[in-house]
């Protein structure tokens, strides 16, 4: 207890002196960057009834399939003199052409809803989880998605505000700045000078498609890319179908993100924006304008700063797990806004955000402890308390389960500032890949499902950022207090 004490008043957690908050501000960009959507993204209704956006769906597999057809004549037919040097494939799939990349991102960007959603989630896996021909296609997505006209995102508004929302702000600009599965944002300002972001969900039948939406992006992926039994698809597709409907609540976020307010209220690195209540109903968000750029700009930043930003992603990520028992579960790096002047990250989009019980956390943590402890038989044992594995797995499984526990355990097990950058971890898990879908037993807990998708993000946000943490200490300082508050 003395020992957490002193490295919660002394440690890398408090990091932001006056001389921190100096370096931060003097590496700053010189102004800015003003949010705004990609020049791909297009003004496009959304097709709202079930057979509309059943049409898109279909039209997209006739596509591919057409498109397959092209690419294999291609490359069986003798090469004429009309036939170009330059190569379309991204892979060895006929699927995955270009042209058929590029019909996946239109269907995609113009259905939006759940299909759009798991697209985006996929963008920020590494090709250890999917190839590097689909995760060109997700990362398209994730920055090209299109927008409602004003005519639906007038009516959206008239029905949730009523007709007179108008007096509510000063001004709302009608081209939204960001524009994602569920919702596009707009920038806009209060009669009292405040500036607000503004989400808008974009068509009222979102929370109906979610089930058909993603079992048509199944169906179709399912044309270029094996589905293993490993992955438990049906029970994936539950977990994730019940995390959409989540964020299809705007009124269920904006008790996330008051609850996240108030808990990150003295925090010294992580702030939280102030709800604008008057614009807060079930399809329509409003709160404090942010400012700062998304993780994934902060690369040329010095190699303190972005420590610094890393050590306190990871803390923040235990506090989410083990303090608070409540995650927002959601890593899409524009959830996590670097703002230089003030040397804070800003924290958006709680509709992800969900509980955690203690009879899941207290196995959790242990799992945790004997990877960073070494223990590779106490690894085991916690894995099948956690409900992750049944004890009658065959040795291979359990062999390749509890390596790639260790592996993902180095940076607690480290002595020392663990190097994210110069890490091999995506490899060497993706090389155990096949034997644990070729033999598991059992699907993950429900509560892995976003959890690990959480973690993965942040520790794929310090390999980009090139991270120099110590992690041991900051991990075992959280493992003596989540025992200290359970045993209190």
């Amino acid at each position: 207890g003395c020992q957490a004490q002193r490295f919660h008043q002394d440690g890398p957690s408090r990091g932001l002196g006056e001389e921190d908050i100096r370096r931060a501000r003097e590496a700053r960009p010189k102004k800015t960057p003003r949010f705004q959507l990609s020049d791909r993204s297009r003004e496009r209704k959304v097709p709202a009834s079930r057979i509309s956006r059943l049409a898109n769906f279909g039209g997209l597999a006739v596509g591919l399939g057409l498109g397959a057809l092209v690419e294999v004549a291609k490359k069986t037919l003798p090469r004429g003199p009309l036939q170009s040097d330059k190569k379309t494939l991204l892979g060895s799939s006929p699927f995955l052409s270009e042209a058929n990349v590029e019909r996946i991102v239109q269907t995609l960007c113009t259905v939006r809803g759940a299909a759009l959603k798991v697209g985006q989630m996929l963008s920020i896996q590494d090709n250890s989880f999917i190839s590097p021909q689909m995760q060109r296609i997700f990362e398209r997505v994730r920055q090209s998605a299109d927008f409602m006209p004003r005519w639906q995102m007038t009516k959206v508004l008239e029905e949730e505000l009523g007709r007179d929302w108008q007096a509510k702000v000063a001004s709302l600009e009608e081209v939204p700045f960001a524009a994602a599965s569920i919702g596009q944002v707009h920038q806009g300002m209060l009669r009292d000078g405040t500036e607000v972001a503004v989400k808008i969900q974009q068509y009222p039948g979102v929370a109906q498609s979610i089930q058909s939406d993603v079992q048509n992006l199944l169906a179709v992926l399912r044309m270029s890319v094996a589905l293993p039994e490993g992955l438990f698809a049906e029970q994936s597709l539950h977990t994730l179908q019940q995390e959409l409907a989540w964020e299809c609540d705007y009124r269920r976020e904006a008790a996330c993100a008051q609850n996240f307010r108030q808990l990150l209220a003295d925090d010294p690195f992580f702030r939280v924006p102030a709800l604008i209540q008057e614009l807060c109903t079930t399809r329509v968000l409003g709160m404090e304008l942010a400012r700062g750029v998304p993780l994934d700009q902060c690369q040329g930043l010095s190699q303190d700063i972005r420590n610094q930003i890393c050590f306190q992603l990871l803390r923040l990520c235990l506090r989410e797990l083990f303090e608070f028992r409540f995650m927002q579960t959601d890593p899409n790096w524009a959830n996590f806004l670097y703002d230089s002047s003030s040397h804070q990250v800003t924290l958006l989009d709680f509709g992800a955000s969900r509980e955690f019980g203690t009879e899941f956390t207290d196995h959790y943590i242990e799992v945790v402890k004997a990877a960073a402890d070494g223990d590779r038989a106490r690894v085991l044992q916690k894995s099948r308390d956690l409900k992750f594995l049944t004890g009658l797995e065959t040795k291979a499984f359990s062999d390749a389960h509890v390596e790639a526990v260790m592996i993902l355990g180095e940076p607690f097990a480290t002595q020392g500032p663990y190097d994210f950058g110069a890490g091999d971890t995506a490899r060497r898990v993706q090389g155990l890949i096949p034997v644990l879908l070729r033999h598991r037993l059992r699907p993950p807990p429900e509560e892995t499902y976003a959890l690990h998708r959480k973690l993965a993000g942040a520790f794929l946000a310090c390999a980009r950022l090139r991270a120099h943490i110590d992690c041991r200490d900051l991990f075992q300082d959280t493992y003596y207090r989540y025992w200290a508050s359970r045993q209190g």
